[in-house]
């Protein structure tokens, strides 16, 4: 249990944002979120437990991977949680938090089966309109509180660039063809980044004004990578990477940088800790407050990540040392799954070029230090046999430790969910129910 009163928690997060943010050392101006490291503690190797926008958030907020708790898919198209009641609200109602959701969750079609104390409706998901809620909520929260704040931004479709000179000679993601076609979409990027921004700066800017700033320990996040190709729905890290700066009580000050992986299943027994609730026996992450308290330099020897629905089936899993990353496919289909991509400029750019001709091994092995954009798949060198097997070995540990489907073949749609067929070239082409495929 806590020493002192437990701290109020904002939990204040973002769509397809990855780590592309001022702190991180991107040409993104974020000064608000750049505020939160200067005075809080970021987080240089923090991972999703699953790139995709249901799954994330599902693992984040129960803590246990997809494959555990039931988002295998997303929400909107029919998957749901195993139990609402593993959500992180109800530990902590146990210990007396006041629990209010504004703006977007994606964990579920209805809300109110999360099992938040409050539901505020907000007209969209937009920063515009879910900041003037998210201050007049604040003003008169009763406390300790846990909001969960959440904006549509940097989902696609992403703003208008704003800046002549943003969509002249803003630098695409480094897997992607420098074109003025890709400079202008990470302008447009940058845009909707600029609006992220802004939200997240308006509700501090509450917190300061209401005299919380001091007791509320702010978790600031996203859900995954860039909605770009070769990012969001893949397990390369630019999928798997995401912002997260912590500022607050516990220890979550000084402007400290930490560049232990850490992975969002860390967070939820985080939070218990921090506020004095029993830790369920589910939870498949540590809390963080060893490595804040600089008591270890690591907490995780190793990140596992998985794929099996977004759009489409696409089952995939992978287990990310320091130095190391392991892919593995689980399917018959070589090809890249094109309805997974969000559609944007960039897109049209590498299908224009070929890209739905390409190959995907079933196996993908990377050396992060000599190869840190993972380009170069290192497992059919005999060289790298022994690092290969001990990493496809772990994986499967992994995958049997917990129960993950995958182990018994084709994982199928659940009734009532729909997904596009991976032949198919965009997430908009006609959806399929789980029977019709």
């Amino acid at each position: 249990m806590p020493d002192s009163a437990p701290p109020n928690i904002l939990y204040i997060h973002s769509h397809d944002t990855g780590r592309y943010v001022q702190p991180y050392g991107y040409q993104v101006p974020t000064p608000n979120i750049q505020l939160l490291a200067d005075q809080g503690v970021i987080f240089r190797k923090a991972f999703c437990a699953a790139p995709t926008c249901s799954g994330s958030r599902a693992s984040l907020l129960t803590g246990q991977y997809c494959h555990n708790n039931g988002m295998l898919g997303l929400a909107h198209r029919g998957w749901s949680l195993n139990d609402y009641g593993e959500h992180i609200v109800h530990p902590l109602r146990s210990v007396g938090y006041r629990s209010v959701l504004i703006g977007e969750q994606h964990i579920s079609e209805d809300p109110a089966v999360i099992g938040y104390d409050e539901v505020i409706e907000v007209d969209s998901h937009h920063a515009q309109d879910v900041v003037p809620i998210s201050v007049e909520a604040l003003q008169t929260a009763s406390e300790p509180f846990f909001f969960s704040v959440g904006f549509f931004e940097t989902h696609r479709q992403f703003r208008a660039p704003t800046s002549v000179r943003d969509s002249l000679y803003s630098l695409p993601p480094a897997n992607l063809p420098d074109t003025p076609a890709t400079r202008r979409d990470m302008a447009a990027f940058k845009a909707s980044a600029r609006s992220l921004d802004q939200g997240i700066g308006a509700v501090l800017n509450a917190l300061h004004d209401f005299g919380l700033t001091e007791r509320t320990l702010i978790v600031c996040t996203t859900d995954h990578g860039l909605a770009f190709p070769g990012a969001k729905a893949t397990l390369y890290d630019r999928g798997t990477g995401v912002m997260l700066l912590m500022r607050g009580p516990g220890g979550f000050t000084g402007g400290k940088v930490y560049d232990a992986m850490v992975s969002h299943l860390d967070i939820y027994p985080t939070l218990c800790e921090i506020a004095g609730a029993d830790q369920p026996g589910f939870l498949q992450g540590s809390s963080l407050l060893p490595l804040v308290h600089d008591e270890v330099t690591r907490t995780n020897e190793e990140i596992f990540t998985e794929v099996t629905f977004h759009a489409a089936y696409e089952p995939t899993r992978a287990v990310r040392t320091e130095r190391w990353k392991y892919i593995r496919r689980f399917d018959d289909n070589q090809h890249p799954v094109l309805a997974n991509c969000d559609d944007s400029a960039s897109k049209e750019t590498l299908v224009a070029a070929g890209w739905a001709d390409q190959i995907v091994p079933t196996e993908q092995l990377y050396d992060l230090t000599l190869d840190p954009n993972e380009m170069s798949n290192l497992a059919a060198e005999p060289t790298h046999a022994k690092v290969l097997e001990s990493l496809r070995g772990r994986l499967r540990e992994w995958m049997e430790e917990t129960d993950d489907p995958l182990l018994d073949g084709p994982v199928p749609v659940p009734p009532g969910a729909v997904v596009n067929d991976p032949s198919q070239t965009s997430p908009n082409d006609p959806l399929h129910s789980g029977s019709t495929l």
